[in-house]
């Protein structure tokens, strides 16, 4: 093969590469649907009632916690935990009570604020201590 021929060769393989190669989006336009493939129905959309990735996958996305695990490490303890809508927590002197510090400016999907007053509501759920006719 003479030297022409490689060139020659390189040249095809690059346009085709150029030619197969997706088209990437110049910008991100807001609104529309997002539809991804996911291998099973979940029973419920509360991540409080489903323990199975089938239930608590989908919702990863759409819920947030007080604090998580960081994504970008191996969970290897409490020095792997991060804020997410706390910004700070501590324990008081006896280790009996924790107090979160929360985000300021969240706000839900109508607008409200979010406040202590939420993350309550969420832990009476969970214990069964549910007021106004709110059920897990």
């Amino acid at each position: 093969m003479t030297r022409r021929h490689v060139v020659l060769l390189a040249g095809v393989l690059v346009l085709l590469g150029l030619v197969t190669m997706p088209k990437v989006a110049a910008a991100q336009k807001a609104g529309g649907v997002m539809k991804v493939y996911f291998f099973d129905s979940p029973a419920t959309m509360s991540i409080h009632e489903e323990s199975t990735i089938a239930g608590q996958g989908p919702m990863m996305g759409v819920f947030n916690n007080l604090v998580m695990y960081d994504p970008e490490v191996p969970q290897s303890g409490l020095k792997s935990i991060v804020p997410d809508l706390a910004t700070t927590w501590s324990w008081d002197e006896t280790r009996t009570a924790l107090s979160f510090k929360l985000r300021s400016g969240v706000r839900w999907h109508d607008g409200k604020p979010f406040s202590a007053r939420d993350v309550k509501c969420t832990f009476d759920l969970l214990q069964g201590q549910a007021s106004n006719g709110e059920t897990l």
